[in-house]
């Protein structure tokens, strides 16, 4: 097994084929990861590149974590169909690969009479795409379902199939059966310019000059600068921030479903979600920048959430705060995916992709597979993939800490560093010596949850990063 994984030095092939890559995705956010995964699949010279230092490090980590049934798409859209068929295909990924989901389900709770007459609109939107499992319940329903709402709320939505996701273990697992299966990962490997020959692309990058024959844009906040850089003017991504609350693990008793609210001319506003770490979400904003880095909480970001939250579940103001945090979306003014092949340029770009994308990803990944070939990629058949078990990161599945026939057989896995989340020695040796390994302490808790408990690495934070330190070459 060949496994590549670079953060220095020219990314060119080292292999022994020549110079050139046949595909080369840009971007290794959840959706290209899914992309390089799918391309593994194929005899190609592949590369993965991505200006940061990790996979999933920009839009893809501060996701909301839904793995989304698509009732809510726009009908007949791409978007529509790619979260459907990417529902099915992460399910099953997920539960082969030991990615954590758990299926809480859904409520669009209505808390007007105007919000209540538009849920059986909202019902036959998710029957016209193919979801028939909703259903409208009344008030009385609603509140044994969920006894902690606010008062006031006069019926649901009921979406029984929606369910919570790792969104950091999923792009990982892309990632490392890419890896494993002989793509080649280029970090800190930031696109400058490109230019095109009949031969296909010269990638000039922050590490030197990649040539490759088809290019697969799936740069994300930057993809319309990408697509710049081929000649397009086809889409603007506007930066979309959305900030978060994250409440401590004793909150999630308070909610048993994703709590969603009826969409209006707004968006689709604030939710109140558990998560697999056994915390509770509140959020997101949704605010239009100019900066595609500021990543950065608010005042008053924060104080929205408070008042949105304080209606939906009002004991949920009274528990403590772990963390807050902003992701940034990928906006383009079009609600539908901007994925579009140019056969004569033999690249695909792969746009506007939301927040749905964790959900489609692998669906993406195949659309863009078939787009590829179309474009004149000759993939021929496909070959299985290395077999990938992920760590278990979700309080939902049994943690090393607490599987005693693994202690017996490697007592650091009963050795805890991080104790608000009972990460062990042995989980974060694991992950230090991974296929994928952390480049950063950031990356670190990405993978195993140290330093993101309640403390938030008071405690253990110079353990950690003593054992992070002593695994850097």
């Amino acid at each position: 097994m060949t496994v590549t994984v670079t953060t220095t030095g020219p990314p060119q092939p080292d292999d022994g084929h020549g110079t050139a890559y046949d595909v080369t995705v840009v971007g290794a956010g959840v959706v290209g990861a899914a992309i390089a995964r799918e391309l593994a699949r194929y005899e190609l010279r592949t590369a993965l590149v991505e200006a940061s230092d990790d996979i999933g490090n920009a839009t893809s980590k501060a996701n909301t974590a839904i793995l989304h049934t698509g009732f809510d798409a726009v009908p007949g859209s791409l978007e529509a169909r790619l979260v459907r068929e990417g529902k099915e295909l992460l399910t099953a990924y997920a539960a082969e690969t030991g990615i954590p989901v758990e299926r809480v389900g859904a409520l669009l709770v209505a808390w007007d009479e105007e919000q209540l007459a538009a849920l059986p609109e909202l019902l036959g939107k998710a029957e016209r795409n193919g979801y028939d499992a909703a259903r409208l319940i009344g008030a009385d329903e609603l509140r044994a379902k969920e006894p902690n709402l606010g008062p006031g709320a006069l019926g649901a939505l009921e979406v029984p199939d929606e369910s919570i996701i790792c969104p950091w273990t999923t792009p990982l697992a892309f990632a490392t059966q890419a890896v494993r299966a002989g793509v080649h990962l280029h970090l800190n490997c930031r696109v400058e310019d490109i230019t095109g020959d009949d031969d296909g692309h010269l990638l000039t990058t922050s590490r030197g000059p990649l040539r490759t024959r088809y290019l697969v844009n799936a740069a994300g906040l930057y993809a319309d600068e990408i697509d710049r850089l081929l000649g397009h003017d086809v889409f603007t991504v506007t930066p979309r921030r959305g900030q978060l609350i994250v409440f401590d693990k004793l909150a999630r008793d308070l909610v048993g479903h994703i709590l969603l609210p009826v969409p209006g001319p707004g968006g689709k506003g604030v939710l109140v979600a558990p998560t697999v770490f056994g915390n509770v979400l509140l959020g997101p904003t949704a605010e239009e920048l100019d900066d595609k880095t500021d990543t950065g909480s608010t005042a008053g970001g924060l104080g929205l959430l408070r008042e949105k939250g304080r209606r939906i579940v009002p004991r949920l103001l009274d528990e403590e705060v772990t963390a807050v945090y902003a992701g940034l979306r990928a906006a383009t003014g079009q609600e539908d995916y901007r994925i579009q092949e140019y056969p004569g340029l033999r690249y695909v770009a792969v746009g506007g992709i939301r927040s749905t994308g964790l959900t489609a990803s692998m669906a993406i990944a195949r659309h863009v597979t078939g787009l590829l070939a179309a474009t004149g990629l000759e993939t021929g058949g496909p070959r299985p993939l290395p077999p990938l078990t992920m760590p278990t990161i979700g309080e939902a599945f049994p943690r090393p800490y607490r599987r005693a026939e693994l202690i017996a057989e490697d007592p650091a896995y009963g050795t805890l560093v991080c104790h608000c989340e009972q990460v062990t020695l042995g989980e974060i040796r694991d992950a230090l010596s991974a296929t994928v390994p952390p480049h950063s302490l950031d990356g670190l808790r990405r993978r195993t949850r140290a330093r993101g408990g309640r403390c938030q690495g008071f405690y253990c934070g110079a353990a950690v990063r003593a054992l992070f330190e002593e695994a850097r070459p």
